[in-house]
């Protein structure tokens, strides 16, 4: 795809200027500023380029539910963040990313710990560009320790102009 780099992915780029031991760590650390309850959970940015986005989750008792599992909040914060940062990577700089509807269907315990894959298509990518307003269905794949994939998800991002609404 051929458009220049949006807001989101200049300012990840600059993580190229600090030593790649430390990347992950200062990826980290800048995002879970940008939304801070992603750093309440301790949510882990593994992979981040407008195509894929991984996020990862520890089971840790901060977000364990009362069979010691991954809570259900955390899960929908992970598959929601992971969706929103890959349609965050994407969004035109006059646009501002907006959920819009998400449905989560728990299918299987989960356990340990859990990571969710966003991905969008080349198709997906190519609309964001070409319009200030619209929504897609973006895909996102929860899986657990074990291999398993505990939820089934779909969320419904919208994109809208940034500036002040018109009356």
């Amino acid at each position: 795809m051929d458009h220049s780099p949006n807001r989101m992915q200049r300012q990840l780029g600059r993580l190229s200027e600090v030593p790649g031991f430390l990347r992950p760590w200062v990826r980290n650390l800048v995002l879970r500023r940008a939304v801070p309850f992603t750093g309440t959970a301790r949510l882990n940015f593994v992979e981040m380029t407008p195509q894929r986005v991984e996020v990862a989750i520890a089971n840790q008792p901060r977000v364990q539910n009362h069979l010691q599992g991954v809570h259900a909040s955390a899960m929908n914060l992970l598959a929601e963040t992971a969706t929103g940062m890959v349609v965050g990577m994407n969004v035109r700089d006059d646009c501002v990313p907006v959920a819009k509807e998400l449905k989560m269907a728990f299918r299987k315990r989960a356990t340990g710990s859990l990571r969710a894959v966003a991905e969008l298509t080349p198709d997906q990518q190519v609309a964001m560009q070409a319009s200030d307003k619209g929504e897609l269905s973006v895909s996102v794949v929860v899986t657990d320790d074990a291999g398993v994939n505990p939820v089934e998800c779909e969320f419904i991002w919208a994109w809208i102009p940034s500036g002040p609404r018109k009356r």
